[in-house]
């Protein structure tokens, strides 16, 4: 559905984005991450038309955007996070404005707008001045346009901005659906709707792509988590595959944190160091792969870049 080959995009001497490459099938949601700064904006913008890039590719639907723009823009829903809705106009006017944009007229018009409307639940609100409405009603009003014509590609920035928990429960519901038929690309700081939402992110990091991965493989840290009744915390160091053994607060008995060495198997280990303490004679209450969250792998990823420009700086 997408393909993006040696994209850059540069300003002036600052590189926004940086030689990056990636590829998203139909029916993916994708979250799109990284600090301000970090080049996501920028690929939003040139997936969506809107920019330029200074060198490589973006292909959407078998189109070259650069070929064939107007197609390309035609099949593209678009959510910005500093939506340009127009005050004056009611809702109505706003989204019959923004079908007519997409190529949309007639009853097909009319059938999209009902959809979008329903779809958004913002009906209470459609002969009201867009001045008029709360921030959680101007970002539906938002989602409401991008999904006119039902694009192949929705582009979504800080989709939840704004909206309450309720209301945010339809959104993820609405972009679940939506991505039935189409691939999603969502941009947020709110790692909670990465979660809810996504099964693969992108982590930008100094316009560079840092990170392509599966969630679930993220997710997953190169440490073991054990219980055990063992208490010598030195025989357990000494066992193949182990780096460094951390205690950890248990209940009853003794739970570590096993680091295991960069380039083992993180279930051979598992499995000969539980044949280890079964044959001498330990209990095991619990073995596993300790799980990390989004947030910690963000984290990570981004002090791996600061340590790497302080390195350079020495």
């Amino acid at each position: 559905m997408i393909k993006i080959d040696n994209l850059k995009r540069a300003y002036g001497d600052f590189m926004a984005v940086d030689n990056v490459s990636f590829s998203i099938e139909k029916g993916e949601i994708v979250g799109l991450l990284g600090h301000n700064g970090a080049g996501k904006t920028t690929i939003m913008k040139m997936l969506s038309g809107y920019l330029e890039p200074s060198a490589g590719s973006i292909e959407i639907d078998e189109m070259d955007i650069a070929k064939q723009r107007s197609a390309v823009q035609q099949r593209i829903g678009y959510l910005p996070e500093s939506l340009p809705i127009y005050p004056e106009m009611s809702v109505a006017d706003y989204l019959d404005y923004a079908a007519r944009l997409k190529g949309l007229s007639g009853d097909e018009a009319r059938n999209e707008i009902r959809r979008a409307v329903k779809a958004t639940d913002i009906s209470v609100k459609l002969l009201a001045p867009i001045a008029t409405l709360s921030r959680g009603y101007k970002q539906r009003v938002g989602v409401a346009q991008a999904i006119l014509g039902t694009p192949k590609l929705l582009i979504l920035d800080e989709p939840t901005n704004g909206l309450d928990p309720t209301q945010t429960q339809l959104m993820r519901e609405l972009i679940k659906e939506i991505a039935k038929d189409a691939t999603v690309i969502l941009s947020t700081h709110i790692m909670q709707e990465v979660d809810a939402l996504c099964d693969r992110v992108l982590i930008m990091r100094a316009g560079e792509l840092a990170v392509d991965a599966k969630l679930a493989t993220l997710r997953q840290s190169k440490n073991l988590l054990l219980h055990t009744n063992l208490s010598d915390i030195k025989r357990l160091a000494s066992q193949p595959g182990i780096e460094k053994v951390e205690a950890i607060d248990g209940h009853d008995n003794y739970c570590y944190r096993l680091q295991l060495k960069e380039v083992l198997d993180a279930s051979g280990v598992a499995n000969t160091l539980a044949k280890t303490l079964i044959e001498n004679g330990h209990d095991i209450y619990e073995l596993k792969r300790e799980q990390r969250d989004l947030e910690s792998v963000f984290r990570e990823v981004n002090e791996q870049s600061n340590q790497q420009e302080v390195s350079h700086a020495a």
